[in-house]
């Protein structure tokens, strides 16, 4: 049972935060909640030491800080600040953190760039402008979606956690 919670509770709610950011410019509260929540159940339910309890609060801390001091200055959205918040928890203060963070600086990288050339690109078919998220991806107005960006970094450095140790 720990292993099908592994397996489908983080990269469910991760995919489902980054296609949410992408479609609506939203991750809704409820996702950073259940991914910590999801967290608590298996870390109890797989006998987790206190010790790497307070190594993976720490991970939590570790990113939530700057990110906040982000969002303060308008750099980040809040949802963004609790979704990269809520994967650290799951990796961990571990090197994986590391590659964690340095992958979705790439990925956040590359998304706003794509998103710097699509808003001055002048000719976009007109049956991509009908579809509201896509209106919203080239409204010049409008920020980037970086939880796109924050969801793929997370599932592509999750199978290097230490929950895969887990599964047999």
């Amino acid at each position: 049972m720990i292993q099908a919670g592994i397996l489908v509770i983080f990269p469910m709610l991760v995919a489902f935060g980054g296609v949410s950011d992408l479609l609506t410019m939203i991750i809704q509260n409820r996702v950073s909640i259940l991914l910590v929540a999801g967290f608590c159940v298996l870390a109890l339910a797989s006998g987790m030491p206190l010790e790497s309890w307070g190594m993976h609060g720490l991970a939590f801390a570790v990113v939530f800080v700057p990110c906040f001091a982000f969002f303060a200055a308008g750099w980040m959205g809040g949802g963004d600040v609790k979704f990269i918040s809520a994967i650290a928890l799951w990796i961990g203060f571990t090197p994986e953190l590391t590659l964690f963070v340095f992958w979705v600086a790439v990925y956040g990288m590359l998304l706003t760039l794509a998103l710097l050339y699509l808003k001055k690109t002048v000719f976009v078919p007109v049956t991509f402008l009908r579809q509201d998220w896509f209106a919203r991806l080239h409204d010049k107005s409008t920020g980037i979606p970086y939880g796109v960006a924050i969801a793929v970094a997370g599932l592509q450095v999750y199978p290097a956690t230490v929950w895969f140790n887990l599964i047999p």
